[in-house]
């Protein structure tokens, strides 16, 4: 008789705990997914870029991305070298260059990398040329590129934060904090 009765409570209440306890990890899960897909804000980019100064990444260099919103962040801070096959101003203001990594970093790369930029990544300077897209507006008052902008064909090591355009799928490394040209 007991049995009976302490049986089907003992389940009840291990039933609510499972659920309870599947409950909690679906809600990190998505606080985590959340808190992974937010883009760095300007509060956020200054206190990384106090608190990482030693991995070389200008991360005050986010106030000067137009519309930095599409932008989901990969790495903070990321290194990689290759070579520059294409470059472009773009009309917000920005160097857009294409850069053929070297081998061993090809899982950088999205499918839209591969598919749309020849299995390139995209590499952006801020605020490299005049701005010709009214809806800009004043992303680049105040801030003077000082980025070398490399030649076509030059073997070069860049640093800057790894994204993703969630616009049109490809990674990229934007904005660029350095560019060196590797003799």
């Amino acid at each position: 008789m007991i049995k009976s009765i302490l049986f089907p409570a003992i389940m009840s209440f291990v039933l609510i705990i499972s659920f309870s306890s599947c409950e909690e990890k679906k809600e990190k899960k998505h606080k985590k997914k959340d808190k992974e897909e937010q883009p760095i804000s300007t509060d956020q980019s200054q206190n990384i870029q106090d608190n990482n100064t030693a991995i070389d990444c200008d991360t005050s260099l986010w106030k000067y991305v137009y519309n930095r919103e599409r932008l989901e962040v990969t790495d903070i801070c990321k290194t990689v070298t290759g070579v520059i096959e294409e470059s472009s101003a773009d009309e917000d203001g920005d160097q857009h260059m294409l850069l053929k990594l070297d081998n061993g970093q090809e899982d950088l790369l999205t499918k839209k990398n591969t598919k749309k930029k020849q299995g390139d990544l995209v590499i952006e300077a801020v605020c490299a040329n005049n701005t010709t897209l009214g809806k800009v507006g004043n992303t680049c008052n105040g801030y003077i590129n000082k980025i070398q902008i490399p030649k076509l064909g030059e073997h070069v090591k860049v640093t800057g934060s790894l994204v993703i355009d969630s616009h049109n799928g490809w990674a990229e490394i934007h904005p660029i904090t350095k560019i060196e040209v590797i003799k």
